[in-house]
């Protein structure tokens, strides 16, 4: 004897499947308080009111969700910058010889390029050459790339050495190398002369100074104090 298996289709609705125009006005009236002529033509009227409130309603959302997304995304954007600032920048680095680097600033910037290059601004620097006097530097603006100790100093660099004084407006200093290339603007002075080049090569360990101008015509200006 064959079994059946006997499937039953129910569907729920909320009004009738099939009603007549009277009845659907009668229904608006009665719901919605509506009162208007039982005809074709004002249901189709209705159906496109109804389309219509629904697509503002659409559109708007979707307006209104961009507007989030945006600001979510400036949010994050403004979040990362502020994380990229670090106030009170303090970096030392030391060699085999026992020779140190000391960088400070009052602040620095992450390069969102390169996580190993911080853009620094108010820098201060010490350079302690084992059994020397130091080196002190400063300038409103820095570089420092915290992989190999590269330094690039900027815009009113002094630097300072026991009666040694050098301005300029760059300076570019290897911890590893003990050079520094002193450009733009550059005056040397000390306790007895001034002197004016284009470029001026210091290796911090044995103080041996090389002092150039770019044109080979021109000779560097040096002035007596006396």
């Amino acid at each position: 004897m064959s079994k059946i298996l006997y499937i039953v289709h129910c569907i729920d609705t909320e009004g009738p499947l099939n009603e007549s125009i009277i009845k659907t006005f009668q229904r608006l009236k009665s719901i919605f308080d509506l009162t208007l002529k039982p005809t074709k033509k004002n249901l189709i009227k209705i159906f496109l009111i109804v389309l219509l409130l629904l697509l503002i309603i659409f559109i708007y959302s979707k307006i209104d969700q961009k507007k989030v997304t945006q600001q979510t995304i400036l949010e994050n954007k403004e979040a990362i910058y502020i994380t990229n600032i670090i106030k009170d920048v303090n970096y030392t680095s030391k060699d085999q010889k026992g020779n140190e680097f000391i960088l400070k600033a009052d602040q620095g910037e992450i390069d969102p390029s390169d996580d190993n290059i911080i853009f620094l601004k108010n820098v201060r620097a010490v350079i302690k050459i084992k059994d020397k006097n130091d080196v002190n530097i400063s300038s409103d603006y820095g570089k420092y790339n915290i992989n190999n100790y590269e330094t690039i100093f900027s815009k009113n660099v002094i630097i300072t050495y026991i009666d040694h004084k050098i301005n300029s407006n760059y300076a570019d200093f290897s911890f590893n190398r003990n050079l520094m290339i002193i450009s733009k603007d550059v005056t040397y002075t000390d306790l007895e002369s001034m002197l004016k080049a284009d470029l001026i090569e210091i290796n911090i360990e044995t103080k041996d100074t090389r002092i150039s101008m770019y044109e080979q015509n021109k000779k560097v200006n040096i002035k007596s104090k006396d």
